[in-house]
């Protein structure tokens, strides 16, 4: 879910409380507020098949690990606290942070954690789009 799906579900939510608590707006223009707002979302999602508009709709991956370094200046950008970072890697079974390849804040607000063996390379396509790399 993108920060426009979240906002979007947020707003319909929202509206949907106002037209079955209150009077005001009238049953009919609510459901037609509903279902513009309903096309609105799928035709936004639609077009972010088109790349200038996903940079702009869409937030970016942000790296916050690079072979078991902390990177601090992507942390502050995504506000965590290397608290959450030690949580994070417990999570996902990390013994010592050289065992990081990568720790990931994705768009989704998810943190994913690439790690192994030391011998193990990590594949450059699956940091394409990170940002900070």
């Amino acid at each position: 879910m993108s920060s426009f799906d979240f906002a979007m579900t947020i707003a319909l939510g929202s509206l949907f409380a106002s037209v079955a608590a209150s009077p005001s707006p009238p049953l009919l223009l609510g459901l037609l507020t509903l279902g513009m707002l309903y096309i609105g979302q799928n035709f936004i999602a639609f077009c972010r098949r088109w790349a200038p508009l996903q940079r702009v709709v869409d937030n970016t991956p942000l790296l916050l690990m690079a072979d078991g370094q902390v990177l601090e200046g992507n942390l502050r950008k995504a506000n965590l606290t290397r608290n959450d970072i030690r949580a994070k890697l417990r999570e996902h079974n990390v013994h010592q942070y050289d065992q990081v390849k990568a720790m990931v804040f994705e768009t989704t607000g998810d943190v994913s954690v690439l790690h192994g063996e030391q011998a193990n390379s990590l594949d450059d396509d699956l940091l394409c789009d990170v940002r900070g790399v």
